[in-house]
């Protein structure tokens, strides 16, 4: 049985991919949850990743930590993770990949928190950039393997990875293009996207850094969560 290791589901966008890949595919594992308790928690979680860092997957002895890499072992022993077509598989790896490595204007201009709403005092030019280059990897995948995902009609590993994006634009209210928009919707429909929203709700909890993050570059709006203890 694979044991994934996440961290809060209202601000651990690391954590969402592995998960909801798992989920979504109906792969059987067991979560297990470590709380953000400020803002360096590397000697915490080094109990169980090597890198100080979620997520990370353990399996029959095996400690496999980094998205990518999580993915690519799941990869090796179930079919469906990433599209069976060879030139969407390739693009998928590609988008990820960039995923991955890049849009930090985005991650730092709109940290992922499921169940707040926040108006951002300005779309920079840098945040534009990252936000028209997701617009135009999106319209590729779309109208190269005809949707509604992103490299064809099943969801993979490549729409796990631009999940915690469709949670960013709906707390931010980023502006996209008409099939960017509808494709960060089909992401918000899916059940387990849902089912980590819903839990993220009903999480009492609060960290002080993650909290502070956002109101950095913008002003609260509505806070969806239960109330904190």
């Amino acid at each position: 049985m694979y044991q994934l290791f996440i961290a809060d589901k209202n601000y651990s966008s690391w954590s969402l991919r592995p998960w909801l890949l798992l989920t979504e595919l109906g792969i059987a594992f067991t979560e297990q949850h470590s709380r953000f308790d400020g803002p360096d928690n590397r000697q915490k979680f080094r109990s169980f990743a090597p890198n100080g860092k979620v997520p990370c997957l353990h399996h029959d002895g095996e400690v496999i930590w980094e998205s990518l890499a999580i993915v690519e072992y799941l990869a090796e022993r179930h079919a469906g993770v990433w599209p069976s077509d060879a030139k969407a598989r390739a693009f998928a790896r590609c988008v990820a990949s960039e995923m991955h490595a890049g849009f930090t204007t985005l991650r730092s201009t709109c940290p992922m928190s499921v169940g707040i709403r926040v108006q951002l005092h300005q779309i920079s030019p840098a945040l534009q950039a990252d936000l028209d280059r997701l617009c135009e990897l999106w319209q590729q995948g779309l109208q190269s393997f005809g949707g509604p995902f992103l490299a064809g009609n099943k969801f993979s590993a490549v729409d796990a990875f631009f999940a915690p994006v469709a949670f960013r634009v709906q707390s931010y209210g980023l502006q996209l293009t008409p099939p960017a928009q509808a494709y960060v919707d089909l992401l918000l429909s899916l059940p387990a996207m849902l089912a980590w929203q819903q839990a993220a709700l009903a999480d009492p909890y609060r960290e002080a850094s993650h909290e502070a993050e956002p109101l950095r570059h913008g002003v609260l709006t509505a806070d969806l969560r239960r109330a904190s203890a």
